[in-house]
């Protein structure tokens, strides 16, 4: 029996590394996200070098092309 694809996962909390504030955002799944303003300080986040996009660098779940095993942003 194929095993089942895990459901992806939406909504990811990024935490700002200037500040600490932590926010839940949902992720799109149409585009990687490369920048992202801190609602707590303002810090204009981008992705860390080699990741695709600020939920892969900041956030609790990585963006849903990366779960789904996919190139995100290709």
């Amino acid at each position: 029996m194929a095993k089942e694809a895990a459901p992806i996962i939406l909504n990811s909390t990024i935490t700002c590394p200037e500040c600490g504030h932590s926010e839940t955002e949902r992720m799109p799944t149409d585009a990687c996200q490369f920048f992202y303003d801190c609602k707590g300080c303002g810090a204009l986040l981008k992705p860390k070098p080699g990741d695709c996009c600020v939920f892969c660098s900041y956030g609790t779940v990585p963006c849903p092309p990366i779960q789904s095993g996919s190139d995100c942003c290709a």
